[in-house]
């Protein structure tokens, strides 16, 4: 898998992850893809709280 890079202007994020922060409603499908992207590909976990907002994202999408 070739190195994500984030496509997603994410200004105001610091750390937080999709369930408490998402960018503007027109990102939120590309975000929540490449938020998947970056955690597989550096073997990240991924908690509950990001699961179901993920889920409930990329669903709509």
């Amino acid at each position: 898998m070739p190195r994500p890079h984030w496509p997603v202007p994410h200004v105001g994020q610091g750390d937080d992850d999709p369930a408490e922060w998402l960018p503007r409603a027109s990102y939120q499908s590309t975000h929540a893809r490449a938020w998947v992207q970056v955690k597989h590909y550096c073997g990240l976990t991924v908690d509950s709280a990001e699961t179901s907002a993920l889920s409930s994202i990329l669903n709509g999408c």
